[in-house]
């Protein structure tokens, strides 16, 4: 049992969540939503444990697949459920389980009706976006792909705010579009190798015209999930609407999808693209990271304002990414976790204020460090973190990207540095706002500070920024090898010498 087990890791990590959820979902009662949550947390703790072993049975020396699993689905089109993780795919995977803990704790008495559907919508969520990061097929990841948009669609349009059902058509349109361009894209390399496994399209050879449509049609995608400039204005709206799971889930989770998906498909399947196109990747990751962070600097609503925070901390990341090396790309995927824990916990400060207040304005606030001392403490952490305060898991990831963008360029990481003044800018400034100064209104003075289910949540946040800040080493340890193979796989591009000589790695 145990050898089927370790035989088999990845596929209990997708559908022990997925098969929980619909468990909660059959045998609830609304009348005994209290079963129901111990039910979905245990479910989810589950499903946590579950993946824990992708870590301590995973080989560091080994920068491919491991863990690799499968057999053929659908012979008549060679398309095989065909599963495998690399040191790229596993810290996300983690981070998608865990998170998932977060989510249902952080709803226990938030969520009041339809309980049960809430829960499992996120624990089916959760496997099937483990299902993103774990597939090896290129259909069986378009599947996953497009079944995580109907619980995330679901979450909204339920649970959401007045303007619901405007965010998730909106999502669900911006992404749907993307998608059809990346499946046109597979058709197009099934019909040149006859495969849909991954590693085949990796060897594919083709000549630049081709490699750039083909690497356009997943950028679409995979900038949309992302989101970068200028396809980004799906996001603010989604979060605004979210519940507060749901705006954790899509910071923490969705937006990691995209930049996962760069390094698995985008570039090392096209990598002459990836090197000829990398010029105008780096210009629109550096809008991202200046002109979003202007314009997070206006926001009047929190939640929007973390939104755009989002965006701007993930241009970091496709910063990292083109800029090829190893510092830049470590960097990114330490700032991938990283975000996920911040990002989530910023998300979750403000649902402690929306679920007193009833309102996201920072207007609304002042003075609530005055009445809640215990969660100010923690909201003037992760807002010193996303503000990448050394220390804290914030900084490691941009200052190692930057480092990376100084060996490429010295004007990408003057850029990219300068910037982290309007982040800090825009953090500080809701920071004075909302927690400091003396006490606004009488809604502020009643606030009651944090319970022990809130402290803990915000606890185990703030203790996994201080240990990644501190001593990120594990992270980049399970990274360090995939990076390097795939940095290799990339530097045999086959770009002609005038093309690279004219554009190198930039504009």
């Amino acid at each position: 049992m145990v050898d089927y087990f370790t035989q088999h890791l990845l596929s209990f990590a997708i559908w022990v969540p997925v098969f929980s959820g619909i468990l909660v979902l059959f045998t609830a009662n609304d009348n005994k939503p209290n079963s129901t949550r111990w039910l979905a947390l245990a479910a989810s703790v589950i499903s946590f444990l579950v993946t824990l072993p992708l870590y301590t049975h995973f080989n560091f020396i080994d920068g491919g697949f491991q863990f690799q699993e499968g057999f053929s689905w659908i012979p008549a089109f060679n398309i095989n459920y065909h599963l495998g993780a690399d040191g790229i795919a596993i810290p996300l995977i983690l981070l998608t389980s865990f998170t998932t803990v977060i989510v249902v704790i952080a709803a226990w008495e938030v969520i009041e009706k339809r309980v049960a559907q809430y829960m499992a919508c996120f624990l089916i969520m959760s496997g099937l976006m483990i299902g993103v990061f774990s597939a090896l097929d290129a259909i069986l990841y378009y599947v996953f792909w497009e079944a995580m948009l109907i619980p995330m669609f679901l979450i909204i349009g339920i649970w959401g705010g007045p303007n619901r059902v405007y965010a998730t058509i909106k999502f669900f349109l911006y992404t749907l579009l993307g998608s059809l361009l990346m499946l046109v894209a597979f058709i197009y390399l099934y019909l040149h190798t006859g495969s849909f496994e991954i590693v085949d399209y990796y060897q594919v050879q083709m000549p630049l015209n081709v490699q750039v449509l083909i690497f356009l049609a997943f950028f679409v995608a995979f900038a949309v999930k992302i989101p970068m400039w200028p396809v980004h204005t799906w996001l603010p709206d989604a979060h605004v609407e979210a519940p507060t799971g749901g705006s954790v889930v899509l910071a923490a989770i969705a937006l990691k999808l995209g930049g996962y998906s760069f390094l698995r498909f985008a570039m090392p399947i096209a990598p002459d693209a990836a090197h000829y196109l990398s010029g105008y990747m780096i210009a629109l990751s550096l809008i991202a990271i200046v002109y979003i962070a202007l314009v997070a600097l206006v926001q009047k609503d929190m939640k929007k304002l973390i939104a755009y925070s989002s965006i701007s901390h993930m241009g970091f990341v496709t910063l990292g990414f083109f800029i090829f090396n190893n510092l830049g790309l470590e960097g990114a995927i330490v700032q991938m976790v990283s975000h996920g824990f911040i990002s989530a916990a910023m998300f979750l400060c403000v649902g402690v204020l929306y679920d007193r207040v009833h309102s996201r304005q920072i207007e609304s606030y002042g003075g609530v460090a005055n009445t809640m001392p215990t969660f100010a403490a923690f909201a003037v952490l992760f807002a010193m973190a996303n503000s990448g305060l050394p220390g804290t898991s914030g900084f490691v990831g941009e200052f190692m990207v930057i480092l990376g963008a100084i060996e490429a360029n010295f004007w990408y990481a003057f850029l990219a540095s300068f910037t982290l003044i309007f982040g800090a800018a825009y953090t500080l400034w809701m920071v004075k706002r909302v927690f400091y100064g003396e006490i606004a209104n009488a809604q502020v003075a009643a606030l009651k500070d944090i319970n022990k289910r809130e402290f803990l949540i915000l606890a185990t946040l703030a203790i996994l920024v201080l240990a990644l800040g501190i001593y990120p080493q594990p992270l980049t340890d399970m990274t360090n090898a995939t990076v390097t193979q795939l940095l290799s796989h990339l530097a045999q591009s086959k770009l002609p010498a005038a093309l690279s000589t004219v554009i190198p790695a930039g504009l």
